[in-house]
């Protein structure tokens, strides 16, 4: 499944003060369903060139018989930015970690 599916970066700001880029992306998976995060996060991190572990997905959202997403995803500038921002839950489920939802 990794590697059927497309991104598209439609808007991408920069946050000085956190120190990450904020992008929403359309992902295309026609005729596949939603990509899992782990395989969505190291497109991204290849699409810009940056290491894997800097790149979150917060949020995939897929409307029902669609084979498209959007996506809300943060790069960081460095791993301990990250881990002090992004919630727990945030990064158990780009590590693809089970546990307690929150």
């Amino acid at each position: 499944m990794e590697g059927q599916f497309s991104v598209e970066i439609l808007d991408s700001r920069v946050n000085k003060l956190v120190g990450r880029r904020e992008l929403v992306v359309r992902v295309s998976h026609w005729p596949q369903g939603t990509p899992p995060r782990k395989a969505l996060r190291e497109h991204v991190a290849k699409l810009l060139g940056v290491d894997p572990e800097l790149v979150y997905v917060r949020k995939i959202r897929t409307e029902y018989g669609m084979c498209e997403s959007l996506a809300r995803v943060h790069v960081y500038d460095s791993v301990e930015r990250a881990l002090s921002f992004e919630p727990e839950y945030i990064v158990k489920r780009n590590r693809g970690e089970k546990g307690k939802e929150g």
